[in-house]
């Protein structure tokens, strides 16, 4: 495998915030896909090291190092790409870093949430442009906690996927694989699933998804709606899988977690003081209406629900997906 890498860059003219634009893609802190460097210091203060990320797209596998480097006018990201999706990743650059995300309409009417939207007025909504990508994880974690879900992606993904493309010292030493493909997918017998946590119901829902991938992946190309649409047409897939994988495959910032366990009790505090319900929350974010995904990001960033109690990734079963 080559170590030359293809190079591009991404420069908005305005500060990145590489880890919170990508930070959603992370399925849990040994996540196999992911690696991200030691701190560094950059313009004068202490900011996070380049992030890698192995990803399967329509050409093939790629790694991709993404770091910050110091420019006149805001932030410049440089990239760097192996394998056969180099071309790919690095076309769909901006996208990724959030160029496409239009927050111009969005006007935060709590105090709350102006200070935290000025906070964050930097961070844009990402696409990664890959459904199965983000929908078979999301679909892993339907009705268990983070803590089960995140080992049990890893497990398979440790054993199922395959070494991710780079420099081959580098790679080892990182230990970065890229997902497994949707053959490789369906090959995983039933007891696997078992083992890495996954029940039969799940595991169903995504041999759905998988005998109908290419018309999923099309989804990231398709209006809002219509991927909505196409997403919930598989049995299995509900509103807070399809948001989930709207979310980060589709940049679609209206997309909101509907049936999180925490997503409604944390934004009713937040706003009103108060945990609401699913239907509490539709009406409370109804003025927010094309932009209520960025309400969810901001108070998930901020930290502004109740204070819970034990490990942040020990948490309650998500409703069903």
């Amino acid at each position: 495998m080559t170590a030359h890498p293809a190079t591009a860059d991404h420069a908005p003219g305005r500060p990145v915030p590489l880890g919170s634009i990508l930070g959603a893609l992370r399925r849990g802190a040994g996540d196999p896909t992911w690696h991200q460097e030691r701190h560094q210091r950059h313009q004068g203060h202490q900011s996070h090291g380049a992030i890698w990320r192995a990803s399967r797209t329509p050409d093939g596998p790629v790694t991709l190092r993404l770091h910050l480097e110091p420019a006149q006018t805001g932030d410049r990201v440089v990239a760097r790409a192996w394998g056969p999706g180099a071309g790919w990743a690095l076309q769909g650059l901006p996208a990724l870093l959030g160029a496409d995300d239009d927050p111009s309409g969005f006007a935060p009417r709590e105090d709350v949430l102006r200070r935290a939207a000025h906070t964050h007025r930097h961070w844009r909504l990402g696409r990664t442009r890959l459904v199965l990508e983000a929908l078979v994880p999301a679909i892993i974690e339907q009705r268990v906690t983070g803590k089960q879900a995140f080992g049990g992606y890893r497990q398979l993904v440790r054993r199922w996927g395959a070494v991710a493309p780079g420099p081959p010292e580098a790679i080892a030493a990182m230990r970065l694989m890229v997902p497994p493909s949707v053959e490789q997918w369906r090959r995983i017998p039933s007891w696997e699933w078992l083992r890495a946590g996954v029940d039969a119901q799940r595991a169903d829902t995504i041999a759905r998804v998988l005998q109908v991938a290419p018309r999923l992946e099309e989804c990231s190309a398709l209006p809002c709606e219509n991927a909505w649409q196409r997403l919930r047409s598989v049995r299995g897939v509900g509103v807070w899988t399809a948001a989930e994988t709207m979310q980060r495959a589709c940049g679609d910032a209206d997309a909101v977690s509907f049936g999180d366990y925490h997503v409604a009790k944390d934004i009713g505090h937040a706003l009103t003081g108060s945990p609401v319900d699913d239907e509490q929350l539709e009406r409370l974010l109804r003025p927010y209406a094309g932009h209520r995904f960025r309400v969810q990001f901001l108070v998930t960033a901020q930290r502004l629900g109740p204070a819970r109690r034990g490990a942040r990734l020990a948490i309650p079963t998500h409703l069903p997906g």
